[in-house]
């Protein structure tokens, strides 16, 4: 071994909101048991590009003697980083440092001398951030809400978007087709509906054959759940109409997540 920078985390600062991990491409960190661990020494570079995002600067650079840097531990790491997520607790409403953009923040509704917000069509939106790979799942925003879940195009397509649909609901976006990192997905929504204990899943697909996985990802979600939640799936078309609306029975007694693929 030899001497080296490598990250270090300070557990006691650290609330769990995960945005290291997806900083991290080389997959070195992941959260267990609602917090971010180091989880190979040798899958680190030790440049602490993870170093600006966390919100609570409980990541550091410290040299030490260890493992050197291996590129085919990156591999490993990043491909099964997300497996090691654990449901997280809720971060400080207003605690961020580095990063304003993983900052959670809750919105009240615009009101007329609002400025932009209370523009003649104004945001429906009542939070932020809304990816899922950034959003906490017992963000105080999740809780008992009506959460929509919509694939990224969704938003551009229908008009009355923020009206029609965002208004009144908690939002989280994700993409099935573009997006790393699934199984962190899987386990975020599972713990919406356990830990935040929502009130209902609203899913909002395109018609497109890619965007199935979402509402896959979501139907695993509810059959590996502690409890039920009432689940319906949108698809809205290329143009922008909406092709239909179906609520979606709950699973049958026994059935895992694991019978539902991901894609």
């Amino acid at each position: 071994m030899a001497a080296r920078d490598i990250v270090r985390i300070d557990e006691a600062k650290c609330d769990g909101c995960g945005v290291c991990v997806t900083a991290c491409v080389e997959g070195a960190i992941a959260l267990v048991d609602g917090k971010a661990r180091l989880v190979s020494e040798s899958a680190c570079d030790g440049l602490g590009a993870c170093l600006g995002h966390c919100p609570q600067g409980a990541i550091t650079v410290e040299r030490a003697e260890v493992a050197p840097f291996d590129r085919t531990a990156v591999g490993r790491h990043a491909g099964s980083a997300g497996r090691r997520v654990r449901s997280v607790p809720a971060p400080k409403p207003h605690a961020f440092s580095s990063c304003p953009g993983s900052r959670v923040m809750g919105f009240s509704a615009p009101t007329a001398g609002d400025g932009a917000r209370g523009a003649a069509s104004p945001s429906a939106l009542r939070q932020w951030p809304v990816q899922l790979h950034l959003v906490p799942p017992t963000a105080p925003y999740f809780r008992g809400a009506d959460v929509l879940l919509t694939a990224d195009c969704v938003a551009y397509a229908v008009g009355e978007f923020h009206r029609r649909w965002l208004s009144g609901r908690a939002l989280a976006i994700a993409c099935p087709k573009l997006d790393a990192h699934q199984e962190v997905y899987l386990e975020k929504l599972t713990s919406l509906i356990d830990d935040a204990a929502i009130a209902s899943l609203t899913v909002m697909v395109m018609e497109v054959p890619c965007c199935g996985g979402l509402v896959r990802l979501a139907q695993a979600a509810r059959a590996g759940a502690r409890r039920d939640v009432a689940l319906r799936v949108v698809v809205v078309g290329v143009e922008g109409d909406v092709r239909g609306s179906e609520a979606v029975e709950a699973p049958p007694p026994g059935r895992s997540r694991a019978d539902l693929p991901m894609r």
